[in-house]
């Protein structure tokens, strides 16, 4: 059961890196749908019919860079999970994708105040003087994230550990 649940989460990482990147090619084509979105999940005071083609276009890269990040960990995460299923958990490999996974959680933890910041002032950016925005927030997410992130870089080093022993014991018997 633990093996196929391993070989799940490994698909499942898959199936998010394939689906977020044909969802950015679609919105690049379909660029009206991807600013209904945001109009519909963004709570700012924006004037919507200010925005032009090239801030929505401007705002699907800036939001594709940010997405990329936390993929590129699901990328590495989904490795450790597919040696996972094959039996292989003690390994330096698997160490080394995990500390890659909780290094870019936390990067994007880290980059997701400057990122709404972004967001916020390319949106307004059409605003009169004065009445652009600035919206900052670093909330318990980016917090708990940063936390899960260290958390698992410490359980990575672990990893290295038990292989070391794992190595020791088979070189005993």
């Amino acid at each position: 059961m633990n093996r196929r649940f391993c070989y799940l989460i490994y698909l499942l990482c898959s199936v998010i890196i394939l689906l977020m990147s044909v969802l950015a090619i679609y919105y690049f084509f379909a660029i009206e749908s991807f600013s209904s979105l945001v109009i519909a999940s963004i709570n700012l005071p924006i004037d919507w019919s200010s925005v032009e083609i090239w801030q929505w276009y401007l705002l699907l890269f800036l939001s594709s860079v940010y997405s990329s990040i936390g993929l590129m960990g699901v990328y590495f995460l989904r490795f450790s999970f597919h040696q996972f299923s094959q039996g292989e958990y003690f390994n330096l490999k698997n160490s080394q994708n995990i500390k890659r996974f909780s290094l870019f959680l936390f990067i994007q933890a880290a980059a997701t105040p400057l990122h709404f910041a972004l967001v916020s002032v390319l949106l307004s950016f059409n605003h009169l003087a004065g009445q652009r925005i600035l919206s900052l927030s670093f909330g318990s997410n980016e917090i708990k994230s940063i936390f899960i992130a260290m958390i698992l870089w410490v359980l990575a080093t672990l990893l290295v550990e038990a292989a070391k022993l794992q190595t020791e014991n088979r070189q005993f018997i």
